[in-house]
């Protein structure tokens, strides 16, 4: 193995040689983005040439020819009609410097995992996150630094089962070698815990915590699960007996449900207040009128879910439709009352 500092005078002359490739046919401009493209192809097994495009915000004929202008300067790359772009196996550049920037940017990022990954997952991270750091320049180091102690990430619920330390990096590993996972589960509405075997389709972070989607073989059909309810998740040896397609496919096609139209004045001075959590309950628009906000929400749950989000700012809202909603929340209010005296 090359020393440390060969590695990197051989990269600094290597993109010297691109630079002078392509100085006379185009400005810096162009120069940073066949670079970053150079960066894209190393850091994934295929790169498809729209992808390219839409990140770059530049036509497909444009990815064309600075893949071209790769070729030339003597990047290995493999093209395949329909299938995309990818780099000859065992061809890799020494890593590229971050700026101060991109070195921030890491900062952030490890809060984040710090809190919304499991203990499992969070150690690969932050062994990871020391490798990316190790290749930073002193002044970057510096940024770093003097970042890390002052950002601080607090999600306001509890992701994962504290018996569970593994379950996202198990998911992981199935979802990527399509086997199927044991699971025990604790849902909402059951006192007693379910046991399944599941093939994992994939996972999404909503309104504060981590789901996966998964074909259940006691339903035969894909179900929803909250990480925080997994009571214990274990590899098995079974395969997927399906092609489950994208988790993007699965929830463009949400099952047909009656919603309900609701029209409600909220105070402006406590509008700004429920702006974030509105969306989760049907929002579709709101206008002025005087001191107040006309919302209108379609929502498909009155009697549990909209009601008792309505009593969190019922006292500076009023409902305007339908009937049902204001006997849904008197009689919640009514109950409520007689457990005061």
């Amino acid at each position: 193995m090359k020393p440390i500092f060969n590695l990197f005078f051989y990269l600094k002359s290597y993109l010297w040689e691109i630079c002078c490739a392509i100085m006379s046919l185009d400005t810096v401009k162009r120069f940073d983005r066949i670079v970053a493209i150079l960066v894209q192809l190393q850091s994934k097994r295929i790169v498809k040439a729209q992808e390219l495009a839409d990140r770059f915000e530049v036509s497909l004929r444009t990815i064309y020819r600075d893949v071209r202008t790769l070729e030339a300067s003597g990047v290995p790359i493999i093209s395949e009609a329909g299938v995309g772009y990818s780099i000859m196996e065992g061809y890799r550049l020494p890593p590229v410097m971050f700026t101060r920037e991109e070195a921030g940017s890491f900062v952030a990022a490890e809060k984040f995992m710090q809190k919304f990954l499991d203990k499992s997952l969070g150690s690969y991270h932050e062994s990871a996150m020391y490798k990316v750091k190790s290749v930073l320049r002193g002044r970057e180091k510096d940024w770093v630094s003097a970042l890390e102690s002052q950002i601080m990430v607090d999600p306001t619920q509890e992701l994962f089962n504290k018996n569970v330390p593994h379950a996202l990096e198990i998911l992981f590993e199935s979802i990527a070698e399509k086997k199927q996972v044991f699971l025990k589960y604790q849902a909402l509405n059951n006192d007693t815990p379910s046991e399944r075997h599941l093939e994992p389709v994939g996972l999404f972070h909503e309104n504060g915590f981590w789901y996966l989607l998964g074909y259940c073989h006691i339903r035969h059909a894909y179900r929803q699960f909250r990480t925080d309810r997994m009571l214990r998740i274990s590899r098995t040896q079974l395969p997927f007996t399906l092609e489950h397609g994208t988790i993007d496919e699965h929830r463009q096609k949400k099952e047909p449900v009656t919603k309900t139209k609701v029209k409600i004045l909220v105070d402006k001075s406590i509008a700004r207040y429920i702006h974030s959590s509105k969306n989760h309950y049907g929002f579709v628009s709101e206008t002025t009128k005087g001191a107040y906000l006309e919302m209108t929400f379609m929502t498909s749950n009155i009697e549990e879910g909209f009601s008792r989000w309505y009593l969190m700012f019922c006292d500076y809202a009023q409902i305007i439709e339908p009937e049902r909603l204001k006997l849904r929340v008197k009689e919640i209010l009514k109950k409520a009352e007689s457990k005061l005296s």
